[in-house]
């Protein structure tokens, strides 16, 4: 619960979207400072009957009798007036996916701060995760940052490291950031209310930049090394997936989970290698992918070996899966 009475207390607007965004609201909502205003994208079709729904963090807002805005913007007068009329010390941004003009930045007495997933200037941009895991990264964590008008550019308050283990998922490091989130908020929150933060510059020289996932880059490429294609099923767990098809067919079965091995043979990379209950070996353009979960068309994600037993000549050694259409 917040405290507006808790001595050196902030008043904080908060603007935040998705589930990684709500456990940090969690974290405030337990602490000293007191919410004067949730921010939040707008409701959007989700499932299959389209229906309007809340994001969580605003059903997490209501549950907590928050005042929530959902502007489309925030470039227009009128919304940036309605947040200047919340009076609040600092804005805490954590996915939110709107962007914040300068008016909006210099409203709070102490800006704007922003918690992003990577150890900045590493991975700037709407996917830190999952690149992170992509590229065999080693490490990521969490960075506490001023926001400036730029892409995750700001002056670096707080960092928390977290090491990325051989077999994490997106989603898995997606849990671990979000626990390391929020302590590492509140320091960073701590520190300016006492006027003793130590802003770091970060060197532009260093920076990479983490675009956002699209579905078409989820196709697997069995002319890249197994030890990628690997990496690319964990960083594209639990989304989009990883896919591929049968060279003859046009339905896509997804890859869950899937793990590099050695291979040296002269198969043309696609080409199915061995079919057992370990898994199903395909030939990359280094080395063999063993898919170990995979799921079929209008079906369930299951075990390899649990998948064989229902259909036994599901694939068959020496044919050939598809590679993605040149240009996707």
């Amino acid at each position: 619960m917040s405290d507006s009475d808790s001595p050196g207390g902030l008043r904080i607007v908060f603007a935040g979207t998705p589930d990684f965004a709500a456990h940090h609201l969690r974290t405030l909502l337990a602490g000293p400072h007191q919410l004067v205003g949730v921010y939040t994208q707008p409701d959007r079709p989700a499932g299959r009957g389209k229906k309007l729904q809340a994001s969580p963090v605003k059903a997490l807002a209501l549950e907590h009798h928050l005042p929530v805005f959902q502007p489309e913007t925030l470039k227009s007068e009128p919304a940036q007036a309605e947040l200047a009329a919340l009076n609040a010390d600092i804005m805490v941004v954590v996915a939110y996916g709107l962007l914040l003009p300068k008016a909006v930045l210099d409203t709070p007495r102490l800006g704007c701060i922003n918690v992003h997933a990577s150890l900045l200037p590493r991975w700037r941009g709407a996917a830190p995760i999952q690149r992170a895991i992509e590229a065999g990264d080693a490490e990521s964590g969490v960075t506490i940052m001023q926001m400036d008008v730029g892409l995750d550019t700001g002056d670096m308050l707080v960092k928390a490291h977290c090491p990325i283990g051989p077999d994490d998922t997106a989603g898995a490091l997606h849990d671990r950031l979000a626990e390391l989130g929020g302590p590492a908020l509140m320091t960073a929150l701590e520190q300016l209310a006492q006027g003793c933060a130590q802003p770091e510059a970060q060197d532009d020289a260093q920076s990479t930049y983490a675009p956002k996932i699209t579905k078409a880059e989820a196709a697997l490429d069995w002319a890249r090394p197994a030890t990628e294609l690997a990496r690319q099923v964990r960083a594209f767990n639990p989304f989009p997936i990883c896919h591929t098809r049968r060279a003859e067919s046009t339905d896509s079965f997804r890859v869950w989970e899937a793990r590099a091995l050695a291979h040296d043979g002269p198969e043309a990379p696609g080409t199915v290698l061995s079919v057992g209950e370990a898994g199903i070996g395909v030939a990359c353009g280094e080395g063999q992918l063993q898919l170990t979960r995979l799921q079929l068309p209008g079906k369930k994600a299951l075990p390899v070996a649990e998948l064989l037993r229902g259909r036994a000549d599901l694939f068959t050694p020496g044919e050939v899966l598809a590679r993605p259409e040149p240009g996707v």
